[in-house]
């Protein structure tokens, strides 16, 4: 996933707790084979190649994730959408740093984005494409998605006190910390602000994701345009420099902390309703 991934548990250091960690670590390797954009071997890849030809079959829990990201692009009125690569591509956002694209490559690739040209065939599953160049890109909820899976493995083996992150942009706080209190993570400040104190939030048995406009970027015409794109509007997302979201799943805050950035504070009353103990920020 283009990221460094660490798993700290609070325990006396036994070659066992390494093992447990090792095989942690191993569940996050399995999703990345299963879900790189990059990887030509992976499910995503096959789909990427194939399914605007015909529907590839792909493993249950790749089905089910694509399901769910659907319902994520759903709750945030479009803002979060894993079918926005072709956008990616135009702003030149995939192997690259970024830069403008021209009219038409824009209005050709915002015309290959959005749900609507995905079928999914629940009884075989399958997923097949309705336009050629329709891309998905599950790199907005993939850290999360491996994250979770890899805490269940910690639980599976009774650890109920540790500390995961990838990229320090997604965070998993399993219990407390070795002092007995909340794990303190601190959440990031823009280039251009001028707080000497950062945020600092506590998570117990919680994730914490940021998105942000900042990393790859490029300026043009006197502003500073992200990688986070608009799938909507095909624009990178100009509502907020970054935004965080806390809750249990870190599936769950990979995804609408990318559609709070794209969107903004207008979409927080109906995504409190649907995650009642999510908290939210932005700046």
């Amino acid at each position: 996933m283009a990221t460094r991934f660490e798993i700290l548990i609070v325990a006396p250091p036994t070659p066992r707790l390494q093992a447990i960690a090792e095989e942690a670590l191993d569940e996050i390797e399995r999703i990345e084979a299963q879900l790189s954009f990059y990887r030509p071997t992976s499910e995503i890849s096959a789909l990427n190649r194939d399914a605007s030809h015909r529907p590839v079959r792909v493993n249950p829990e790749v089905f089910q994730l694509l399901q769910r990201a659907e319902s994520f692009s759903q709750e945030t009125q479009g803002a979060f959408d894993v079918t926005v690569a072709p956008l990616l591509h135009a702003w030149g956002f995939v192997g690259g740093t970024g830069h403008g694209p021209s009219t038409s490559e824009l209005e050709a690739a915002r015309s290959r984005v959005g749900f609507q040209h995905l079928r999914f065939d629940h009884e075989n599953q399958t997923v097949e494409f309705d336009h050629s160049g329709v891309q998905i890109d599950l790199g907005s909820i993939g850290k999360g998605y491996a994250l979770d899976r890899a805490v269940g493995i910690l639980r599976d083996h009774e650890i109920t006190s540790a500390l995961l992150h990838g990229g320090t942009s997604t965070i998993v706080a399993m219990g407390c910390d070795g002092e007995g209190n909340p794990w303190k993570v601190a959440l990031p400040k823009s280039p251009e602000t001028t707080e000497k104190e950062p945020v600092v939030v506590q998570l117990q048995d919680a994730s914490l994701s940021v998105s942000a406009v900042w990393g790859k970027s490029f300026d043009a015409f006197g502003k500073r345009s992200g990688h986070i794109i608009d799938p909507t509007t095909g624009e990178p997302a100009q509502s907020a420099s970054w935004a965080a979201v806390a809750h249990p799943s870190a599936t769950v805050t990979d995804a609408i902390s990318t559609g709070l950035l794209v969107r903004g504070q207008s979409i927080l009353p109906e995504l409190m309703r649907t995650y009642p103990t999510m908290r939210a920020w932005t700046g």
